[in-house]
């Protein structure tokens, strides 16, 4: 088993991509899938930074505030001279499920892989990375710089997180190829599966997919209807829970963070998911993708990063 047992120390996680606000009906919140991730690997223990780049603007200056209030370091984000800080419109249906709007030319299009970030990776415990930010080649080049760098202990994570139309066959193709962990849901597996002729079930298709890529773990959510978890050969599944939903954005990043800590921490597949659902379920009922954890999860953060006990039940949504 190459995952790290020790549940003592802060592990090293870095979130690889885009930093932006989103555009909510209700107001902007902080967004962007790798930073999610980072965020919440932060409030469940890690030693989380966010690897992006924001413009020289009040948005981009307001999300380092933003990011520094969380208790995260923002010397991992650079700044960019031209191109403005990333927004995205969301607009919600009446289950509270985002269309995104993801507007273009923005600042974490030209990330860059200075010497720092690169020493960063190399001691990396986990990196998550997606493919919405590898839509321009300079992005797409550094983080794929960043990857290469990483030891070959650590978790390679990727959220696949499809946004037409800024991905591609290849894309997808190089990007699983550069992952030893994938997470991805429902209408993302119909894609991949459709692409790569993985026949059979859902089941079936996850096992073909961890055989064919060689990873380490295959996380597959549902919404309302729960999510799977395939490590090691055993795969578990974990039905949806039924509660009032504010907003799903954020949920399947909390999801990923969860799936993260708990694969370096090398729990029990079970337990994994059952850690990542609270998680995300908790996201749901709150606006926004990074809202504050409750006292009585909060006091399981503590439990999970010394590696006493899993997180605490929570009303919430599935991811």
């Amino acid at each position: 088993n190459e995952l790290s047992m020790n549940t003592n120390k802060a592990f090293r996680c870095l979130g690889v991509g885009e930093v932006l606000w989103d555009l909510l009906p209700a107001g902007k919140q902080l967004g962007g899938a790798p930073a999610n991730f980072a965020c919440h690997a932060h409030a469940l223990g890690a030693d989380a930074l966010v690897v992006s780049r924001v413009g020289n603007d009040a948005l981009g200056q307001e999300i380092l505030a933003r990011l520094r209030g969380l208790g995260l370091r923002t010397d991992s984000i650079t700044v960019d001279p031209a191109a403005p800080t990333g927004t995205v419109s969301v607009a919600l249906d009446p289950h509270g499920k985002p269309t995104f709007t993801i507007h273009e030319k923005v600042a974490w299009d030209s990330i860059e892989a200075g010497r720092d970030i690169m020493d960063e990776a190399s001691q990396a415990d986990a990196i998550c990375f997606g493919t919405l930010a590898q839509r321009h080649p300079r992005a797409r080049a550094a983080i794929r710089a960043l990857l290469q760098v990483t030891p070959p202990t650590a978790l390679r994570i990727l959220d696949l997180n499809l946004r037409p139309p800024f991905w591609s066959q290849e894309l997808i193709l190089e990007s699983l190829e550069l992952a030893n962990v994938v997470k991805l849901n429902d209408d993302e597996l119909s894609v991949v599966a459709k692409l790569f002729g993985l026949a059979g079930d859902e089941s079936s298709q996850l096992r073909q997919l961890a055989a064919r890529f060689e990873f380490k773990a295959v996380a597959l959510t549902k919404g309302a209807k729960g999510s799977s978890l395939l490590v090691g050969g055993q795969l578990v599944n974990r039905p949806g829970s039924k509660m009032k939903i504010v907003d799903t954005v954020g949920a399947g990043d909390s999801y990923t963070a969860a799936l993260a800590l708990g694969l370096l921490a090398a729990y029990e597949p079970g337990r994994i998911v059952e850690d990542a659902h609270r998680l995300a379920e908790h996201v749901c009922t709150q606006p926004g993708a990074t809202p504050p954890l409750p006292p009585h999860l909060l006091d399981a953060v503590k439990r999970v990063r010394s590696g006493q006990t899993s997180i605490s039940p929570a009303a919430g949504c599935s991811p």
